[in-house]
């Protein structure tokens, strides 16, 4: 089955950013974090990630500001709860953070990152890297996860990448 949205990869990047799978509306319009009421795009932009606030269809630029783009599952698409456990494949994921060699992979959510590391997580830097990557968990910032949401992960993030346009 084909990736629903494509890898936004390239070496040397500062961050990489990992989600579980694209939401139904990134899957129908093709770009990362589309969803009504999802704050990704416009929490790079207030943490000082990115100069400028791009739009999801705009996800292709990432790399301009030394950023990449993923998902742990990447032939499905939905909620969390509709995607479940099928097509994540964590060893597809740590060839890709391999090959590419970011300082940092940010998991955005949870759910990635405990599928992919193995283990219960909790929100911050994490002891051991993943791929050689010092590896991160953010709050989602899917209007779904709104309960949960605290910008405070995403801003000592930034710190640590030395990142503010």
């Amino acid at each position: 089955m084909d990736d629903v949205l494509p890898d936004v990869l390239v070496p040397g990047l500062a961050a990489v950013f990992c989600g579980n799978a694209a939401g139904k509306v990134s899957a129908r319009r093709g770009a990362y974090y589309a969803g009504p009421g999802n704050y990704f795009w416009p929490v790079l932009y207030e943490v000082g990630l990115t100069p400028v606030l791009l739009a999801p269809e705009e996800f292709r630029r990432l790399p301009e500001f030394g950023l990449g783009l993923t998902d742990a599952c990447k032939d499905r698409f939905g909620s969390d709860a509709e995607v479940g456990m099928a097509g994540h494949d964590p060893a597809r994921l740590e060839r890709a953070v391999a090959t590419v060699a970011p300082a940092h992979l940010a998991f955005v959510g949870k759910r990635a990152a405990q599928v992919s590391l193995g283990r219960q997580v909790e929100y911050g830097p994490q002891a051991q890297p993943f791929a050689g990557a010092e590896t991160w968990v953010l709050p989602s910032p899917s209007g779904l996860a709104r309960r949960f949401w605290n910008v405070e992960p995403w801003q000592r993030l930034a710190a640590a990448i030395g990142r503010g346009y």
